[in-house]
């Protein structure tokens, strides 16, 4: 297996190509799920969150379907980063056709658009804290079109039937890993 750049050196591309506070704190909560993730399957930590950290550094500067994320995996190939942390970026994408092969490929469909969902719902408590989010509101909120328009529920639920867990657990569990870094996300 390819080794992996220092995660330093990732975040200062993620810095780099993303001006967004919003956009820097999603990645970094995707990070988090990841890595949770990671380790409930006992798999590699780094690798994991390496995908949950750059799954969207490139979609800034190239936000539509033909761009992102095909342009930041041309990015990344350049910079020398593995192959199987680029496949799975490309996974996020499922209008890209590439087949789901690995968990780590599943786990960040299933994981990016909750992360975006759950901080949505966040922001909307009293408290604005993640760890006050609770399984149900976000259900009803999975189910509100309205709410959080940009969140591709159909992606969440690709994910979780591809991991093939419990729609409620695996929120429970990204609720979990969110509240562990809800400092560095501002929730």
């Amino acid at each position: 297996m390819t080794a992996l750049p220092p995660r330093d050196d990732a975040w200062a591309l993620l810095c780099e190509y993303t001006q967004s506070d919003s956009l820097r704190k999603h990645a970094l909560g995707v990070e988090a799920v990841m890595r949770a993730y990671a380790r409930q399957y006992g798999e590699d930590e780094e690798r994991w969150g390496m995908v949950g950290l750059l799954h969207d550094f490139d979609y800034e500067r190239y936000p539509s379907m033909d761009g992102h994320p095909q342009k930041g995996s041309e990015i990344l190939a350049s910079l020398g980063y593995p192959e199987d942390i680029r496949y799975a970026i490309l996974c996020h994408a499922p209008y890209l056709g590439f087949a789901r092969k690995s968990r780590m490929d599943q786990a960040i469909l299933a994981v990016d658009e909750l992360v975006g969902l759950i901080t949505a719902v966040a922001l909307v408590q009293p408290s604005k804290r993640v760890a006050d989010v609770k399984v149900s509101s976000v259900k009803k909120k999975l189910k509100d079109k309205a709410f959080a328009r940009s969140v591709n529920r159909e992606d969440i639920n690709l994910g979780v039937a591809d991991l093939g867990i419990a729609l409620d657990n695996h929120i429970a569990f990204t609720i979990q890993a969110m509240t562990a870094v809800a400092e560095e996300l501002g929730l």
